[in-house]
């Protein structure tokens, strides 16, 4: 199992390198984990719609510069399905044994993903109809899939 995560932005804070070195480290065992950072689109204090459609495309292509041919592709996006744990485990199970042995998933900076790029998707999934910082995301993502595993290996989790 090969997982990509790909992210806009990047982590400064050391709590949130600390947690996503501690989620990357517990996910070894069970396959190739990486996260892929590019850039965040700067913005000017006075942006127009028009100007974060151009911020999201540049962003976007980005993206899509460091995606592995033959990856499934998962957007993480607030209108995606929601899956509970068990659920989110099982649609990854399904996704290696039917689809493709490589994942990845996609979160986008604070103005999220195109919806061009959107419809390049695979799969859109959603954690929760609330807004979380897409640093703090990356983070929940991590611990989701470390769940995900934990549970498709038959492996004690916390409920």
């Amino acid at each position: 199992m090969t997982v990509d995560l790909i992210v806009v932005g990047n982590l400064k804070e050391r709590y949130l390198l600390e947690a996503q070195r501690e989620y990357l480290k517990r996910l070894q065992r069970y396959g190739s984990v990486r996260v892929i950072e590019v850039k965040e689109a700067r913005e000017s204090k006075q942006t127009s719609e028009a100007d974060i459609q151009k911020l999201l495309d540049e962003e976007a292509q980005s993206i899509r510069e460091k995606l592995q041919p033959n990856t499934f592709r998962i957007g993480l996006v607030v209108e995606g399905k929601q899956l509970d744990s068990v659920a989110f485990s099982e649609k990854i199970e399904s996704i290696l044994t039917y689809q493709s042995s490589h994942l990845t998933f996609i979160i986008g900076g604070s103005h999220g993903l195109s919806s061009d790029f959107k419809k390049e998707l695979n799969f859109r999934l959603s954690f929760s109809e609330m807004t979380f910082p897409h640093q703090l995301m990356r983070i929940i993502f991590l611990e989701q899939l470390y769940r995900a595993m934990r549970i498709r290996y038959n492996e004690p989790y916390h409920k």
